[in-house]
């Protein structure tokens, strides 16, 4: 298996591995990477491991050097024109009528290429486009049209919980997201209060759906009965992430509310520990994983990535 480093080719950019060639470099370091695109400057986020190579780009981009003074400078002299080259783009585009968001103008570390990206709500036709954009740069145009998602993480902003967006500042790859971990989280299913800025369900609907999925296998759903130290009685909240239920109690007149932990409550109908390991004992069978099949997301579905080039 190659030798691989992890790096980031913009600060929102997703993770990619690259062979890092014989520069030493490490996490924290900033390298100029020979892609497909030509040469990157990009920031390495993950020291070197072992990888298999069906799971690699091909062809692999290399490190060639650890970043200088004057790419820093190259940096920042990019910057400065790619806020030039929006405010161009933005006029041709509207100049040829276009039905197009655009959203960033980017240059590659050499200058070879300029790639624009933009959001719309179909196909656009903007071969004509390319060609007036290439006379007036004289470089290589590269119009890519991008999701929602993509957009909220080039352009960044601040979500509901008062920081920085998530996808434009750790996140190196967006992980699915449905409904359903909504659903099992016990969150108000209103879009306005679980959909992110860029209008898709949020990002950290995922961080803890692992823990509610272990934490839903051992305690009771709301509304059943089950058995506890005090009684007989049934369970009216569930906290899956300290796996404690709430559980109303009746004894006469007098009806009180208990917590408990997930060990302490037993479900009516669900065999004891002894009955269940002499069940196994004489027979074993295995049960199909049945999962809920509502895997629907909050409004329409991400534009898929498209990489036209002249």
């Amino acid at each position: 298996m190659p030798n691989v480093i992890g790096v980031r080719l913009r600060d929102s950019g997703r993770h990619h591995y690259v062979n890092p060639g014989s520069c030493g470099a490490k996490e924290g370091d900033a390298v100029i990477v020979s892609t497909s695109n030509g040469l990157e400057f990009a920031m390495v986020c993950e020291d070197t491991i072992d990888l298999p190579e069906d799971v690699l780009q091909k062809p692999l981009p290399h490190v060639l050097r650890l970043a200088t003074a004057s790419d820093y400078e190259r940096i920042k002299s990019n910057a400065d024109k790619e806020v030039q080259a929006f405010e161009v783009c933005k006029e041709r585009i509207a100049a040829h009528k276009l039905d197009m968001k655009l959203v960033s103008v980017e240059y590659t570390f050499d200058n070879s290429k300029l790639i624009a990206s933009f959001t719309s709500g179909g196909r656009v036709d903007f071969r004509a486009l390319v060609k007036d954009l290439a006379s007036i740069f004289k470089t290589r145009i590269e119009l890519k049209q991008i999701g929602v998602r993509d957009e909220a993480r080039k352009i960044g902003g601040v979500g509901s919980c008062g920081r920085h967006l998530c996808c434009s500042t750790f996140l190196y790859d967006f992980q699915p997201v449905s409904i359903r971990m909504a659903k099992e989280q016990s969150l108000s299913l209103n879009p306005t209060k679980i959909s992110g800025v860029c209008g898709r369900l949020m990002c950290c609907l995922k961080y803890e759906q692992e823990q509610y999925e272990k934490s839903r296998k051992r305690l009771p759903r709301i509304g059943k009965d089950v058995i506890t130290p005090q009684g007989r009685g049934t369970v009216t909240q569930v906290n899956a992430l300290l796996e404690t239920v709430t559980v109303r109690i009746t004894n006469g007149e007098v009806t009180d509310l208990h917590s408990f932990t997930a060990d302490q409550v037993q479900r009516i109908g669900q065999p004891t520990q002894r009955s269940q390991g002499k069940a196994k004992q004489d027979v074993a069978i295995e049960l199909p994983d049945v999962s809920e099949q509502d895997e629907e997301f909050l409004g329409t579905p991400d534009f898929p990535d498209i990489d036209l080039c002249n």
